[in-house]
């Protein structure tokens, strides 16, 4: 039951788009990532998503609007939602997702991470 400094996590992270684990609770992950550039159009079959932006922000495009993600704020893309994450500059991310969750979803390519590290 020790505490965790978010910042101070962020600092170990040096490559974009590979999550880290920071915490597990209830079969759930929070995950820290930075974003910078596009990622994939996926969706995710059995599981929600929620992104809060730690610092920065981020676009979620999905395939009929896009929406700001500032810094403070979250969405949450419900199951079976096709989205993309798209980040013009680095942006800091704290995800909460059930530990099954595979960072690219339904799509398997360079980016698709089985494992991840813990930070």
């Amino acid at each position: 039951m020790d505490k965790v400094n978010i910042a101070q996590k962020f600092t170990k992270i040096t490559e974009y788009w590979k999550p880290y684990i920071a915490a597990e609770l209830n079969g759930q992950h929070v995950k820290l990532d930075k974003l910078k550039g596009e990622f994939v159009f996926h969706h995710h079959e059995n599981e929600d998503e929620m992104f809060l932006v730690v610092k920065g922000r981020f676009r979620m495009e999905f395939r009929d609007r896009q929406v700001w993600i500032e810094e403070g704020e979250f969405i949450v893309v419900p199951r079976g939602v096709e989205h993309k994450p798209v980040a013009d500059e680095e942006c800091w991310l704290l995800l909460f997702e059930p530990a099954s969750t595979l960072n690219t979803g339904n799509v398997r390519n360079e980016r698709t991470l089985q494992e991840l590290e813990r930070v």
